[in-house]
């Protein structure tokens, strides 16, 4: 059975790591400074963040459950986690000195910043471990010294300017962080492509197969499972790839699916309606008329 850890407070991570507290709110950990620790002598272990942890680790420390098959440099990793994710660790139970440098801040940090406003926007925290970020030399610098900065606002006195300061360095990082992702699609453009047939290939295969009368419309949740990604690298990368969110790509095989069928053998509405998983038709000739003009009676007239 699984141990798991919790830890729901600033405090208490850095109690963890031997670091001391500046800001009862957020931290810059250096891991180096940790005691070497086993976990309990367990093989494997799930923690579980109340707080944004994004952890800088050197690929050969081998302590966190990557997928290894696709790296793009070997300089380090980020990795990010939200409150409430669950991390697994998997080590062969004997004790190490953990390696690398961790941001970790409260939710509470961030209220009345524009950080606040937009820290949903920043979809990787949603990614799993094996999409961590990989990042090149001088990538890896720009995160140092962006946890850098942090850490000198942490020994100042704090004042008033230092959760603004703070939580805006940290909107500057995670903006970064944005950038190194695009370009880590960019570079990894031929394992995106083999993504993005495989996911075409699937789409195809479920219309034509009676998965839409028994599972009704495929979400895009649905093909990130079959892909094992996460739904939103899922749709980041479609994104990137295709210009298109991967609901208006889904929704552009539907009204294909939809075109061919008006022009079939004799069906109404209802039963085109039916056959592609809609629960009730008029949501199919709302869909239909919103991309393509026109109702799908009107296009088989014109047609």
């Amino acid at each position: 059975m699984e141990r798991t850890f919790r830890f729901d407070t600033v405090t208490e991570y850095n109690a963890l790591n031997n670091q001391e507290t500046l800001h009862p709110l957020v931290s810059v950990i250096d891991f180096s400074k940790a005691n070497p620790r086993s976990w309990g002598g367990e093989k494997k272990v799930r923690i579980n963040y109340g707080m944004y942890c994004i952890f800088l680790k050197d690929v050969k420390c081998g302590d966190l459950k990557y997928g290894r098959n696709y790296y793009d440099y070997q300089e380090g990793t980020l990795v990010f986690v939200a409150p409430g994710q669950v991390m697994e660790i998997e080590n062969d139970g004997q004790v190490y000195q953990p390696k690398g440098y961790a941001l970790v801040f409260h939710p509470d940090l961030v209220y009345g910043t524009s950080l606040a406003r937009s820290i949903n926007e920043y979809t990787f925290f949603s990614y799993d471990a094996r999409e961590a970020l990989h990042l090149s030399e001088r990538e890896r610098q720009v995160v140092l010294e962006s946890f850098s900065k942090i850490d000198f606002e942490l020994h100042q006195n704090i004042d008033k300017h230092s959760k603004k300061l703070i939580a805006s360095t940290i909107e500057l990082f995670l903006n970064y962080c944005e950038r190194f992702y695009d370009r880590q699609f960019i570079t990894r453009e031929n394992v995106n492509k083999g993504i993005l047939e495989k996911f075409e290939e699937q789409l195809n295969g479920y219309f034509s197969s009676d998965k839409p009368q028994i599972f009704g419309l495929p979400s895009v949740a649905y093909f990130a499972e079959t892909l094992h990604l996460s739904a939103n690298y899922f749709g980041d990368l479609i994104k990137k790839e295709t210009g298109k969110s991967a609901k208006e790509y889904i929704q552009d095989k539907i009204i294909d699916v939809a075109k061919n069928k008006t022009f079939g053998a004799a069906k109404t509405v209802n039963e085109i309606a039916y056959e592609l998983g809609f629960k009730y038709p008029q949501h199919f000739t709302r869909l239909f008329k919103q991309r393509v003009g026109c109702t799908p009676n009107e296009y088989k007239s014109l047609n």
